[in-house]
């Protein structure tokens, strides 16, 4: 059964946020808020989580995976960023956009698009998300929570404990939650394509 944690969702607590931590490192896979409803997230090096958010979404490899980072120096550890990103995701982030961009050889080959070698990055603008990231120090390899024959992500904490309790192990409420996804921008060809239009403003990133 998943452990069901209620966050402050202004001031989390570090000791929950702890617990949290604690479990990622023991390859839990969690189900979080964010500014775009709820995630799936598990550490980077995890592979069974990987291959469970695919079997709970009803994914095959060819997903685009989302690595869900702090700060923007932390995004720029991980994909090719030319000077047009570079300014349109300073503009747009922290905020509810997913950027697609070419992956740097330290990202694992696992979590690329097999021939694009192109991975999801993110920088969310949730309080609690900044916190845990935080005290993880390394970023989350995370998929929207829109689960087969849905569309939008799931936005209470606890619809998801009673729906996915023996398929992930931690799930985590902290109040509200919009029930919008990310807009998905690909910019591995070097200008920017909506993939999916969403919670961000497309505008903000120079795209239609």
């Amino acid at each position: 059964m998943a452990r069901f944690l209620d966050v402050h969702p202004d001031n989390p607590q570090p000791r929950l946020l702890q617990q949290v931590v604690d479990a990622l490192h023991d390859d839990a896979l969690i189900a979080y808020p964010t500014d775009s409803g709820y995630a799936l997230g598990c550490r980077i090096g995890n592979r069974d989580g990987r291959d469970r958010i695919l079997r709970i979404r009803g994914l095959d490899d060819r997903h685009h995976f989302t690595l869900v980072c702090r700060d923007f120096s932390q995004l720029g550890q991980l994909v090719h960023v030319d000077n047009a990103a570079f300014r349109a995701i300073r503009a747009a982030t922290p905020g509810p956009f997913t950027f697609i961009l070419p992956a740097m050889p330290e990202v694992p080959r696992r979590l690329m698009h097999p021939k694009k070698r192109t991975v999801g990055v993110r920088i969310p603008d949730h309080v609690l998300v900044r916190e845990l990231l935080d005290l993880l120090g390394e970023p989350l390899l995370s998929s929207s929570l829109i689960l087969p024959g849905e569309t939008e992500p799931r936005t209470m904490g606890w619809e998801i404990k009673e729906d996915l309790d023996h398929d992930v192990d931690v799930v985590i409420e902290a109040g509200e939650t919009p029930a919008e996804p990310t807009t998905v921008i690909d910019w591995s060809e070097g200008y920017p394509e909506v993939v999916r239009k969403g919670a961000g403003d497309p505008h903000l990133v120079g795209a239609d």
